[in-house]
């Protein structure tokens, strides 16, 4: 359906010229038993559908923010409740022991431990980084001679070329059942060592307990192989498994993304 513009509201911020794009129909039932109703985009203006101008974009070129990023802890369905005054704060329903959020136009330490590491955006479009390496235990299991890797809160599981996460999936013990799913020991969280995605010299550890995922009792691989054609390296997607661990600004002023160990 063509795009339209309508006025989009996220916690204090109104924006008012927002073009959006309605999807009449869609291939499978992704969206029937999600609880949300669309997509945010907030990846470059270069992938933007239509040559649309994205949401972020709009804030900061209509002045509704103070700074030129956004930042996030976790990822979920937003639920737009709160506003702070130097920038706007939403907050994600997550669990009760942990909130998630997004934050537009600013960053707040106490969401974080120790220092931002920034990490300088290869391409814009996805917000895409350089990987040095992908290990276990100390042992190069994926990643070795670098790769690229988009950190997208669109993507649930933790996804890379098919052959690498094959290994990995006989790494952690995952075999797959009747339904397609990779079922791994439930007791494999409190004994299987951290993957660690090495990023711009920086370690960023990914614990079993939160590559395990544990729903009614079952568990099952945060990993799924994914194939991206690109021409220079082996693409990874550090979706919602990743990005739980880490508190991360978007920095479109100067092209980098900042990863800290979330609070």
């Amino acid at each position: 359906m063509p795009n339209s513009k309508l006025i989009l509201t996220v916690g204090s911020i109104e924006d008012t010229n927002q073009i959006f794009g309605l999807s009449e129909s869609e291939p499978g039932s992704f969206l029937y038993y999600t609880p949300f109703d669309g997509i945010l985009g907030l990846a470059y203006p270069s992938i933007s559908s239509s040559d649309a101008t994205p949401v972020f974009d709009n804030m900061w070129n209509e002045g509704l923010v103070s700074q030129d990023l956004f930042s996030e802890k976790g990822q979920d369905i937003i639920d737009t409740e709160r506003a702070l005054k130097k920038f706007t704060e939403v907050e994600i329903k997550s669990d009760e022991q942990s909130r998630s959020l997004v934050m537009f136009g600013g960053i707040d330490s106490s969401y974080y431990t120790g220092s931002l590491n920034w990490v300088p955006v290869s391409y814009e479009g996805y917000w895409q980084i350089t990987a040095d390496s992908i290990t276990m235990d100390g042992e190069t299991i994926a990643c070795a001679y670098g790769c690229q890797a988009i950190v997208d809160t669109g993507t649930s599981l933790l996804a890379g070329p098919t052959s690498a996460i094959s290994n990995i999936q006989s790494y952690i013990g995952a075999s797959k059942n009747y339904e397609g799913e990779m079922i791994v020991s439930c007791s494999s969280m409190y004994s299987l060592p951290n993957i660690v995605f090495t990023i711009n010299g920086v370690q960023y550890p990914v614990p079993a307990s939160a590559y395990i995922l544990e729903e009614d009792s079952v568990c099952t691989s945060g990993f799924e192989g994914m194939d991206v054609d690109t021409s220079t390296s082996e693409l990874w997607i550090l979706g919602d498994v990743f990005i739980r661990q880490y508190f991360t600004v978007f920095d479109r002023a100067n092209n980098q993304l900042g990863l800290a160990a979330a609070a």
